[in-house]
């Protein structure tokens, strides 16, 4: 089976953004090779430490956002 490593990092950062804390904290409970792909990527500081949230980058915060606001948001006029 072949995996879209990069849907699912992008579902990671996405959900990153309903678990913010402390402007830039996210909780890291996520698959361990998508958390070091993220930070590969410049998009969260290096997630190997003893906290259990992972602080996110200005470029991670802004790119966690439009993805949440791309697979979990519903416009208005789709309400019914």
């Amino acid at each position: 089976m072949n995996i879209n490593t990069d849907a699912i990092d992008e579902a990671v950062l996405a959900l990153f953004y309903l678990t913010l804390h402390d402007h830039n904290r996210a909780w890291k409970g996520f698959d361990w090779d998508a958390l070091n792909r993220l930070h590969e990527r410049g998009l969260i500081d290096d997630p190997v430490n003893q906290a259990k949230s992972v602080v996110l980058t200005e470029e991670g915060l802004r790119e966690s956002e439009r993805l949440f606001e791309k697979y979990f948001m519903v416009s208005i006029k789709n309400q019914k």
